[in-house]
């Protein structure tokens, strides 16, 4: 399954045999487990502090991803690799980890959902800069509107307060992850989609493991249900086995046209935490979730007839 030779370094893999379907099943996949990871957040920081929640979810996804690394034989990707493998560390790994939970510390989960109703649009404009793409007027035009969609929900939830700590943590986390998931999706073609996560939390264990050790030293920890689960599932999911599937559906469909999935992500979200933190669902989620819909309809056939045509002029 690998795909190193020791002259080329890498070469492009089969994604799958599903087809453009079943990696939009696969990308769809990887949005519906990171929809719990900010109420998995707020759960993990009921027993852990920010930075030991950070270090400790990137120590287990690590040991986790090398005992698989390990158990399949893979081989050490190239020196080429290792760029795209920094991204994914800094981005996936440690930036957003750390920016979003310090965040969730100063703001609702509601208003931290900016976050993920960016996303998508950012991680888009990364992909198709660095892929050299340009996808249709009609793709932009669709992934704007869907994201100024779930951006005044998100506004309006806060009140319309301007900018806060919070906020400038969630853009921070929100320019960090961009770039790793679209190096992370670009790296999927070449590597199989869980070793590309595998290998980047696996170069990050050194950050974490001394972020999480010197942690635990100054902040308190409250051994409790919600603590414990709401950190092994940002670990063993939220920083891990979610990836897998969503690089190998962008590897699949594109980083532009699975970004746009995300859009539904900020309203899963919701409704998690209505079940699970319990939250009141505000008015306005089922007609924003009703336009988020349409937009990644929109966008989802813009690329299709935009793969069609390249496929054509080749």
């Amino acid at each position: 399954m690998t795909a190193q030779n020791s002259a080329t370094g890498l070469r492009p893999i089969a994604v799958g045999t599903a087809g453009p379907l079943g990696g939009a099943v696969q990308a769809a996949l990887g949005v519906l487990a990171f929809s719990f990871s900010f109420p998995a957040t707020a759960w993990a920081l009921e027993g852990f502090g920010p930075w030991t929640v950070t270090g400790l979810r990137g120590v287990l996804a690590a040991l986790l991803a090398g005992a698989c690394l390990l158990a399949s034989g893979a081989r050490v990707p190239p020196r080429s690799a290792w760029p795209g493998l920094a991204a994914v560390a800094v981005g996936c790994a440690v930036g957003f980890p750390l920016l979003s939970t310090l965040a969730l510390r100063l703001s609702s989960t509601a208003h931290s959902a900016v976050v993920i109703g960016l996303l998508p649009l950012a991680t888009a404009a990364v992909g198709a800069l660095r892929a050299g793409s340009r996808p249709p007027r009609a793709f932009w035009l669709a992934a704007l509107a869907g994201a100024a969609a779930v951006l005044a929900f998100t506004v309006q939830q806060s009140g319309g307060a301007g900018l806060t700590t919070a906020d400038l943590y969630l853009f921070g986390a929100l320019l960090l992850c961009a770039f790793g998931y679209a190096e992370g999706g670009r790296l999927a073609r070449d590597l199989p989609g869980w070793q590309v996560i595998g290998w980047g939390v696996v170069a990050a264990l050194p950050v974490t493991a001394l972020t999480g050790a010197l942690a635990l030293a100054v902040e308190p920890v409250h051994w409790n249900w919600h603590g414990v689960t709401g950190l092994a599932y940002l670990a063993a999911v939220s920083q891990f086995g979610g990836f897998v599937v969503w690089y190998r559906g962008m590897a699949a469909i594109g980083v532009p046209r699975a970004s746009q999935l995300q859009l539904a992500q900020p309203l899963l979200t919701l409704c998690w935490a209505v079940l699970l933190l319990a939250e009141t669902l505000p008015a306005t989620a089922l007609p924003t979730a009703l336009a988020v819909l349409v937009c990644i309809a929109l966008t989802q056939r813009a690329g299709r007839r935009e793969a069609g045509r390249a496929g054509r002029r080749q």
